[in-house]
């Protein structure tokens, strides 16, 4: 006889559920209709209470053990009397004849919703030993017990099925049908699953010295984590591709925990903006702006204050700033939205916003503001792009690049502004599209060449989109030169510095060319290409 046959021969009415949630919504008139059903109901503590509350019969699993909670309610539902009941193989004689010799009656329906782990770690205010309190020991153990024997239990974890669970009981055999308890058993493991992912998650985040590998260090067989949805956004990229976001199960949320403050819903591309824009930013040392459109930055600044940063920013290329993304590291008052007010914007993210200055972003009503933390690059451990049947992974571009270790290999050499200016440039070039030029001084963007399929056409392309003087400005490659032409593009246009990594089998023509032309060349040893 198949397991499918033999499923199909038990028709099991559900006479005794066991209810223990933390999450109560829905569970007064679940648990009324049970009872109306005549389905005896066994509970622990708190649950027992609010059904007691809410006029509904109910049995205390103290009661039912013979045995009182201890360990301060760590220890309750743990006992013979309720996992021989939950366990039990119906389709077994022996099973059944063990549970009436012990006394034990078989539990028929399990309603469990687990310790808020997550809720209590998001809101950031218990301490070590209190999360630790909200880790749940007996909820996963009879909702597993439950799920591996869901031939004969029914087990429910989300609120969302009580109606449909009741309106199936509500029928003339009292029972739920095999693929129905199947499909309830399959979401209770993912349950767990997702449940324990989250604990390891905090576990992992809270330090401690790891075991020493086994094994050659490197990336793992096998790469598990588990996402839980945050939005479903109107459309992606496109508005006849549907899409929805995620975040990490158990992580602090997407960009480290933002909060919009107002404005229209996020869309798909306003995120990816986002991301970048706040990435950008982050690594600028002094109060800066980044401007992202289309995934890339189209102006750049840094200075004194936020409002200075933000004109010289937007003075690299106004018009590719017209419904742009603009990220913030310090935080924003009054007199940068007085002057950001007269663009449009899609959206603006910072640390924090004053009170004078959401005052005057409400009256955009389509902007949306964002508050988040800076960019960690420690909170995101992998870089995930997907490609057709699966993903390509690696480590994160985030690490601090020393300019001091950068070598010189030109008869010129930089002045201390020059460098500062190239370590600017350079900053800012690891986060255009490839092939990326980026000519700057040290306080703004010049140019930005991005995508191009040769270099010498970014080079072009930084000096043609420049809004400002190229002369003497500084240059960054986030590649080496394979050709001297670019430098020859470089030059004509009047850059006087240029930061690349080097490396090329024509590093020395190349070096060749930028003495016949009197320029300063950096090396640094380095490549950030951005597909």
């Amino acid at each position: 006889m198949s397991s499918e046959d033999k499923d199909e021969i038990l028709i099991l009415p559900v006479r005794r559920a066991l209810i223990s949630v933390s999450d109560k919504t829905g569970l007064a008139p679940f648990a009324r209709g049970l009872h109306e059903l005549g389905v005896e109901i066994v509970s622990t503590g708190g649950t027992a209470r609010f059904l007691d509350k809410a006029g509904v019969p109910v049995l205390p699993v103290a009661e039912l053990t013979g045995f009182p909670e201890i360990l301060d309610g760590r220890v309750k539902t743990l006992h013979p009397r309720i996992h021989g009941g939950l366990l039990a193989d119906r389709s077994r004689a022996s099973h059944l004849g063990q549970l009436k010799e012990h006394g034990i009656a078989p539990i028929d329906l399990v309603a469990v919703n687990l310790y808020p782990f997550e809720q209590t770690v998001a809101a950031g205010e218990a301490s070590f030993e209190e999360t630790v309190e909200m880790i749940d020991i007996g909820g996963p153990t009879m909702v597993r017990a439950a799920a591996k024997n869901h031939q004969g239990v029914v087990v429910v974890v989300d609120p969302a099925d009580y109606g449909s669970i009741l309106e199936t009981l509500a029928g003339d055999e009292r029972s739920v049908p095999p693929a129905l308890r199947r499909g309830l058993a399959a979401k209770a493991f993912r349950h767990t699953r997702d449940y324990d992912t989250a604990i390891a998650s905090w576990m992992e985040a809270q330090g401690g010295e790891a075991p020493k590998p086994t094994a050659p260090e490197g990336f793992p067989d096998e790469l598990h984590f588990s996402l839980v949805k945050e939005m479903e956004p109107r459309y992606g990229e496109n508005p006849h591709q549907e899409a929805a976001i995620y975040r990490y199960r158990g992580g602090p949320g997407l960009f480290g925990g933002f909060r919009q403050l107002q404005g229209k819903e996020l869309s798909w591309n306003n995120l990816l903006d986002a991301d970048a824009a706040r990435k950008m930013a982050s690594q600028l040392e002094d109060p800066g702006v980044v401007i992202v459109k289309h995934n890339n930055p189209c102006g750049v600044g840094v200075g004194r204050t936020p409002k200075s940063a933000y004109e010289r920013a937007l003075a690299t290329d106004p018009i590719s700033a017209f419904g742009s993304v603009i990220a913030f590291n310090r935080p924003v008052g009054g007199k940068v939205a007085k002057v950001l007010k007269e663009l449009f914007v899609e959206v603006v993210l910072a640390p924090s916003f004053d009170e004078e200055a959401q005052q005057i972003f409400a009256k955009k009503k389509r902007l949306r503001l964002l508050e988040c933390p800076a960019f960690e690059p420690a909170g995101d451990p992998w870089d995930l792009r997907t490609v057709s049947g699966g993903f390509l992974a690696q480590g994160l571009d985030a690490g601090t690049d020393e300019a001091s270790s950068w070598t010189c290999p030109t008869k010129k050499k930089p002045t201390a502004a020059q460098r500062r200016a190239l370590a600017f440039a350079w900053k800012v070039c690891r986060y255009v599209k490839s092939n990326a030029i980026v000519l700057a001084n040290r306080v703004q963007t010049v140019g930005i060449g991005a995508g191009q399929m040769s270099r010498v056409d970014s080079c072009r392309l930084a000096i043609e989109k420049a809004q400002l003087p190229t002369e003497g400005s500084v240059a960054a490659s986030d590649a080496f030169f394979p050709f001297r032409d670019g430098l020859d593009v470089l030059a004509k246009a009047g850059v006087v510095a240029i930061v690349q990594p080097g490396g090329s089998m024509r590093d020395q023509e190349i070096i060749d060319a930028a003495d016949e032309q009197g320029l300063i060349l950096l090396h640094t040893g380095r490549r950030h290409f951005r597909h």
